[in-house]
């Protein structure tokens, strides 16, 4: 792999942060209000609220993207995670999910969660290589999107 590294989100990524998340969205599912919303302004519904997005870049262009979204009791939501689709296979979406798990750490987090779908087999493999685990039907809570039908966690202590 060429020069790929993590960074975090910075002025100017709002779009690439679209644009990575629009198109795995569009190529599985629809895009919803609760994605337009978050999408739309990451600064105020992820960052300000005490969460974080780390970029990957390849050779200075943004090729993948996850953020921490802070949830209560010292836990992390993982979500909106993409990887441009020229660069799947290679290990980036890999690589960023053990970044973001490490963040999650350094932050001081007990817990990550995360909602995905039955549809993408792919990344229910990589969770559960890293360790996450399903939760059981009684702890799962609604979900703002209608394509999360699978809900994981992993603790970090």
């Amino acid at each position: 792999m060429k020069s790929l590294l993590f960074r975090m989100f910075k002025s100017g990524d709002e779009d690439a942060f679209r644009e990575l998340n629009e198109a795995w969205i569009r190529q599985y599912f629809a895009i919803e209000p609760k994605d337009l919303e978050v999408l739309g302004d990451p600064v105020r519904h992820i960052l300000d609220h005490g969460g974080e997005i780390v970029m990957a870049v390849l050779d200075e262009k943004p090729v993948g993207c996850c953020a921490l979204l802070a949830m209560p009791e010292r836990s992390f939501e993982i979500g909106k995670m993409a990887v441009v689709e020229e660069c799947r296979g290679q290990g980036i979406g890999r690589a960023l999910l053990a970044h973001a798990i490490r963040r999650g750490r350094e932050r001081g987090a007990k817990r990550l969660y995360l909602e995905t779908s039955t549809k993408l087999p792919n990344a229910i493999h990589l969770y559960e290589s890293q360790g996450f685990r399903y939760l059981p039907p009684e702890r799962v809570q609604p979900s703002p999107y209608s394509r999360s039908d699978l809900f994981m966690e992993m603790f970090l202590e």
